[in-house]
């Protein structure tokens, strides 16, 4: 059965941990594979198996600890995402009001603890110094902290603990250290250090770095917001004459729809009447807009820059080419690039680990306090807080509570995603569209870029490049006689020829006796006249010298134009030339894909001397000629047996086959004419600088990804042995725990800056 993919909400989700737990207990059920994002707090599922409904979905992640939510397909796509906002406006709020009570009661304890930590006076005596800190520390665990806690105990109970496990057990456990210390001065008990201060610190700063961390994270989902933001609210529509202005959501598919100059297209649709030029840079990227006239498509939310246009919509609601991006940017957000498989592999195991290296560390500090003190004894010289004279269980306590909060895989979790997301939007705002998360590691590590010739690296229709009258015509007369001819015919090529003459001259004269030779042109009366136009041999069959113009049409010809020879009464009457003209920039995009260090190849249908003209006007010099859609497929293979990572270039529609043999395929093209089914990026616009955007994006953002990962390993690779020596204050642990999840979302959104257009 043909799969669906879906995209649901998750809430509840904190840590890495969270998003891998809710991912098992998805990809559990059989006919399900689920991919889920922790800065989007999406899960995307794909099901395969008609007899899983939503319910099924929601109970299995509800029995992990967690809530996944529909997310409606009717209605008003942009009211949605203003409530989305609405709630993730709400999070930030709460997550302020918890840091801002949290330290409100945290400074006091701080101050208290100044003359203790400076002069050793415990004010105003110790019983009631220790009861203090207890008394003040505990509110702050249990009130803002309470959802950390409840959180964290509740993936315990569920034997799969998460961030905010270690964050309750090592702030729970702080806090019980000031009981004991309260009962070691009521006179019983043993002595140790009272850390119910740090444990209040330890909440304090992670609560501080769950406000910073909401906050930026809400920022990586910008682009849906922007590209929502454009959609218009209201269209003004003619229905039985009468001109109305209704809501989006009730414009049906061929209302006819007045856009005035200013105004944004409501919808997609086709130009019925007038002209204008419209500005379709949410599309494309590109910020010169568009002619458009009757007969041509408009996109939805693009902007009519001039003339009055009068549209009849063909696309509304959810089958827009602005819903659709918005569907492949989430989808996208919600994928994985194939780095990230490690980073989870090592997440789903890092909490349970951590929990068994605490537990190790306070064993072996119990167990060998000789050898431990002899580390600390000698750290003591550099850092004030290390104190080797406290009792063997009070050290081992301060050692095991460091490993357990510095120990977090929050920033791992969040390294991938949230450059991902970042990667993601920047390509949908500049015409670029990601389909596949993977396909962004795998374009970066492009050796070979394949493009197809005709749509891709050309315009994709023939048209009148040269004509060249003999001795006797002139250029007007041959024109208007070959177009009149050409406008009996449906070839394409003909076509060409006839537009230029209708542009150029007044009115054609009307042809008779009209018949298309098969393969070789047309021939017919034109004003009394005999007219012949087609190929050489068209010429030679009716014994027409065609010696004087050969030398010329060779020179067409090795210029990769198509030559046609015309006659008239029986005498050679000169020569016109039709080419697929090689796009504006095509020649510059190449050299920026060389300077980028990939090799460019050509693979087209057409015969060899034009492949070769246009693949020498380009710059590409490997160009293969004369292959059938299945010999593209062959050549593709042969470049990747040869150890190449192969990107291809088509237009999506006739280059499937290559565009999904490919390691990655690109389709080019514009507007709603994009083929998505068989490529992993679309081109919005008809030009390969697309191409060179989607290059340089790949790597920019894989080289975000690789930065990440790095800060996450880097604070737990280096943090996690000087916590077990116990010279890792757990306070500075919590604050590189939350320092490492910051800079990675810091370093995401840096990704903004990335100059993909040049």
């Amino acid at each position: 059965m043909p799969s669906r993919t879906e995209v649901f909400a998750v809430e509840g989700m904190h840590c890495g941990a969270c998003s891998a737990a809710v991912e098992r207990s998805l990809n559990r059920i059989p006919g399900v594979e689920a991919s889920v994002s922790l800065p989007a707090e999406t899960a995307t599922v794909r099901i395969t198996d008609d007899g899983i409904d939503f319910d099924r979905l929601a109970g299995e992640v509800e029995a992990a600890g967690f809530l996944l939510a529909r997310r409606d397909s009717a209605g008003d796509r942009a009211e949605r995402e203003r409530q989305r906002l609405e709630r993730e406006a709400e999070k930030v709020r709460t997550a302020k009001r918890r840091m801002i009570l949290a330290w409100s009661l945290t400074i006091p304890i701080m101050l208290w603890m100044i003359p203790e930590m400076g002069f050793g006076i415990l004010w105003p005596t110790p019983l009631l110094f220790e009861l203090g800190l207890m008394l003040l520390a505990i509110p702050v665990v249990v009130g803002p902290g309470r959802d950390t806690l409840r959180s964290g105990i509740s993936a315990l109970a569920r034997r799969s603990p998460n961030m905010d496990s270690l964050i309750a057990l090592g702030s729970g456990a702080a806090v019980v250290t000031g009981l004991f210390a309260v009962s070691h001065r009521l006179g019983f008990g043993p002595m140790i250090m009272n850390y119910a201060g740090v444990g209040a610190m330890i909440m304090a700063i992670h609560l501080t770095g769950r406000f910073v961390e909401t906050r930026a994270r809400g920022r990586t989902s910008a682009a849906i917001q922007k590209l929502l933001a454009l959609e218009p609210r209201t269209a003004r529509v003619e229905r039985a004459g009468v001109e109305l202005e209704l809501p989006i959501a009730e414009v049906r598919v061929g209302d006819e729809m007045i856009v005035r100059p200013g105004e944004k297209v409501p919808t997609d649709g086709v130009v019925i009447e007038g002209t204008s030029a419209v500005d379709e840079s949410l599309a494309t990227g590109e910020s010169i807009p568009v002619d458009k006239a009757a007969g041509d498509p408009v996109i939805g939310a693009t902007i009519n820059r001039q003339g009055s246009l009068r549209v009849r919509a063909t696309g509304v609601g959810e089958d827009t080419f602005l819903a659709g991006v918005v569907r492949m940017v989430e989808q996208a957000q919600g994928s994985k690039v194939p780095i990230q498989e490690f980073a989870d592999r090592v997440t789903a195991v890092f909490v349970p680990i951590v929990l068994a290296l605490a537990t190790v560390t306070l064993v072996a500090w119990l167990g060998f306090p000789d050898t431990f003190r002899v580390v600390a004894e000698r750290a003591a010289e550099l850092l004030p807080w290390v104190h080797p004279d406290l009792s063997r269980v009070s050290l081992a306590v301060f050692a095991a509570l460091a490993v357990l909060v510095i120990a977090c895989p929050c920033a791992l979790g969040l390294a991938t995603p949230t450059a991902l997301m970042v990667g993601t939007g920047m390509g949908a705002e500049n015409g670029v569209l990601i389909r596949d998360g993977a396909a962004i590691q795998v374009l970066e590590g492009a050796d070979v870029i394949v493009f197809d010739k005709t749509g891709t690296v050309t315009r994709g229709a023939p048209e009148l490049t040269a004509i060249r009258p003999a001795p006797g015509f002139e250029e007007s007369e041959l024109l208007g006689l070959a177009g009149a001819l050409e406008d009996r015919s449906e070839h394409p090529l003909g076509a060409a020829i006839v537009t230029v003459a209708k542009e150029r001259l007044e009115s054609l004269p009307a042809a008779t006796a009209f018949e298309a030779v098969p393969g070789m042109g047309v021939v017919g009366n034109v004003g009394g006249r005999d007219v012949r136009v087609g190929s050489r041999r068209l010429l030679a069959r009716d014994e027409i010298p065609t010696d004087d113009l050969v030398a010329e049409a060779a020179l067409l010809e090795d210029e990769g134009q198509t030559v046609m020879f015309v006659a008239v009464d029986g005498e050679p009457a000169g020569l016109i030339a039709v080419a697929d003209r090689v796009k504006a920039d095509s020649r510059e995009a190449i050299q920026l894909l060389h300077e980028l260090g990939l090799e460019t190849v050509m693979l087209t249908g057409d015969n060899a001397r034009t492949a070769a003209a246009v693949g020498a006007s380009v710059g590409i010099e490997d160009v293969r000629a004369g292959l059938l859609p299945g010999d593209k497929v062959e050549a593709i293979r042969e470049i990747q047996e040869s150890g190449r990572t192969v990107a291809m270039v088509g237009d999506g529609i006739n280059d499937a086959p290559s565009l999904t043999r490919a390691d990655v395929g690109i389709a080019i093209g514009t507007g709603t004419d994009i083929a998505i089914e068989s490529a992993d990026m679309i081109v919005v616009q008809g030009s390969l600088m697309g191409v060179v955007k989607a290059v340089r994006l790949s790597r920019a953002t894989f080289r975000k990804i690789r930065q990440n990962l790095f800060w996450a390993y880097f604070y737990n690779t280096i943090a996690i042995p000087i916590a077990v020596l116990g010279l890792l204050h757990p306070i500075l642990a919590e604050a590189a725990m939350a320092g490492s999840s910051i800079t990675v979302v810091a370093n995401a959104n840096s990704l903004r800056r990335a100059p993909i257009d040049g």
